[in-house]
């Protein structure tokens, strides 16, 4: 099922801003109006949410990205989608099935700009993350061994080193610098013989 959620401060007359940091960087599924690469203040980017339903199984999880809250100095870059008012509740409808295993839905001010004093482009973007809380079924959280992982597990959306492997390409393709994706990437690359 789909996690509770709190209403969005945003109104359904609006357009909805929403923030792509994973898969939906380099598979959208959605109709959107326009997109900016920009960046969340406060968050960095780790494969701490478990994929039992795409990129893994319940008895081999797979690894997809999350955002972990850490200090307000750190950005995490990522791609950010503007929906049409019109668009507004079947986008939504569409991420609350696509996200269902993130147990926070969260609006964030976005930035065009990692400098600490610049000002916020857009205000309240939506995004889904993963946390280690007791309704987040499939956290694993960070473990010596997540390039092992990523480079065996496999689920019905097929390999979970495809995932890094587009994610990668996605970010590099806006622009991205992310040392912690890369790293990862070369080390699966590696371990698979890629």
């Amino acid at each position: 099922g789909v996690m509770p959620r709190a209403p969005l401060s945003t109104k359904p007359h609006e357009p909805l801003w929403v923030f792509g940091y994973g898969s939906i960087v380099w598979n959208v599924g959605f109709e959107y109006v326009s997109t900016r690469t920009l960046c969340a203040r406060g968050f960095r980017r780790r494969f701490y949410q478990g994929s039992t339903d795409h990129r893994g199984t319940v008895e081999f999880p797979g690894r997809t990205v999350t955002l972990e809250h850490c200090d307000a100095r750190e950005v995490v870059w990522g791609a950010a989608y503007e929906v049409s008012p019109e668009h507004r509740e079947r986008v939504i409808e569409y991420l609350e099935k696509r996200e269902k295993q993130y147990d926070a839905r969260i609006e964030m001010d976005l930035f065009d700009s990692a400098d600490e004093g610049a000002e916020p482009v857009i205000r309240n973007a939506v995004t889904y993350i993963a946390t280690p809380s007791e309704y987040n079924l499939n956290w694993l959280g960070d473990a010596g061994d997540l390039a092992e992982q990523i480079a065996r597990a496999r689920g019905p959306s097929g390999e979970n080193c495809e995932y890094l492997y587009n994610l990668a390409i996605a970010m590099r393709d806006i622009g991205v610098e992310d040392d912690h994706l890369y790293n990862l990437e070369a080390a699966v690359r590696a371990i698979r013989g890629d």
